[in-house]
């Protein structure tokens, strides 16, 4: 095994860094994982790789870069108690403190210990060819699965899944999607899975409004003006639809998802960022409506939407239009701030589409 590689840093300024450093070795607990496909976050883009934002969950502590990890284990340190050399995993992005009520549950991501660290934020990611993870970190990946499948799950596919099953979809839902960027797409994909009855997407960048044409995720696909919100009503007869996601984090989508609801439905943001206005009597209190909040998930719904996606046959991978070998990273981060193309994947041992 090599004793050094390149690994990608995200200095700021929209810049990458690659550097050589050592292969790390497992410790107690911990398995060293060969990296095969390491896709691009619009939080990273937001947060990190334009410029460093915050503290605490967003405080970036120059660390590999990289929180949407899958691979193969290839090492494993002492006191293994589930996961052997070979296996295919993919691993949530936050290790928590194990201990805290938000870790008992299963939602590291809301760990506030000291302890707590993001993969590519306070601890190296997967933007390497070899990544330290915990065992207690890692979902195994069913070999129907690729490993761009994989490495969407946690974050991506994860926190679609949660905030799906916090508004419950079913057969007897029309849906509408506010943004068309990859957690936008993969809501619709999900959706369609979990048997929505008609599919609305909503974006104001005409290229994703492509794509999701072009990959047939929605029933109805809309760029963003003046006549959204009306345009949605026609389409569902002027009542508005059962289930409304907002995966922008704008305003203005905000506010079209709560309009576009109709009586007794249910909105749920997963968009970061941003703020939103609206009038709580006649926009929510007088039409029994509910606005829920969802911020990633928690291990047992990824192992559970693992197992889903497997099940359902569908791939996140569908969702990749870009994919760059580690010595073009730069070239990746830079299309992804672009907000103009689908989920964008750095491979390691894979073929290279683009």
């Amino acid at each position: 095994m090599e004793k050094s590689m390149k690994a990608a840093y995200l200095p700021g300024n929209s810049t990458v860094i690659l550097k050589e450093v050592p292969v790390p070795e497992p410790g107690h607990g911990e398995v060293l994982i060969r990296m095969k496909s390491s896709t691009i976050c619009g939080s990273d883009i937001r947060a990190i790789y334009r410029e460093h934002l915050g503290k605490g969950p967003e405080g970036y502590q120059n660390k590999i870069a990289g929180h949407e990890p899958a691979g193969q284990i290839v090492k494993c340190g002492p006191g293994m108690r589930r996961f052997h050399e070979g296996d295919r995993v993919v691993v949530y992005h936050i290790s928590g403190c194990g201990l805290c009520n938000d870790c008992r549950r299963g939602y590291m991501i809301s760990c506030t210990s000291p302890l707590r660290a993001a993969y590519g934020w306070q601890r190296d990611g997967g933007m390497a060819p070899y990544m330290l993870a915990d065992e207690k970190d890692c979902v195994l990946l069913p070999d129907t699965l690729t490993y761009t499948d994989g490495a969407q799950i946690a974050c991506g596919f994860g926190t679609v899944y949660e905030g799906l099953q916090k508004i419950g979809i079913s057969g007897n839902d029309a849906v509408l999607v506010t943004g068309l960027g990859p957690v936008g797409l993969a809501s619709l994909m999900v959706a369609k899975a979990m048997g929505a009855q008609r599919l609305i997407g909503v974006d104001t960048v005409p290229e994703r409004c492509a794509i999701a044409k072009e990959k047939n995720l929605a029933d109805e696909v809309l760029v963003s003006g003046p006549e959204t919100l009306k345009a949605v009503l026609d389409l569902t007869n002027g009542h508005g639809v059962e289930r409304a996601v907002d995966a922008s984090g704008h305003a203005h989508a905000r506010r079209l998802a709560i309009r576009a609801t109709r009586k007794w439905g249910r909105i749920v943001f997963i968009g970061e960022g941003g703020t939103v206005d609206f009038n709580p009597s006649p926009d929510i209190i007088h039409e029994q409506k509910t606005i829920y909040g969802s911020w990633v998930t928690s291990i047992w719904l990824m192992e559970e939407i693992t197992e889903r996606l497997a099940r359902w046959e569908i791939h996140p991978e569908d969702l990749v239009t870009h994919r760059f070998t580690l010595d073009k990273v730069t070239e990746a981060y830079a299309l992804m701030a672009a907000g103009k193309c689908g989920k964008v994947a750095v491979v390691f041992d894979e073929e290279v589409k683009s």
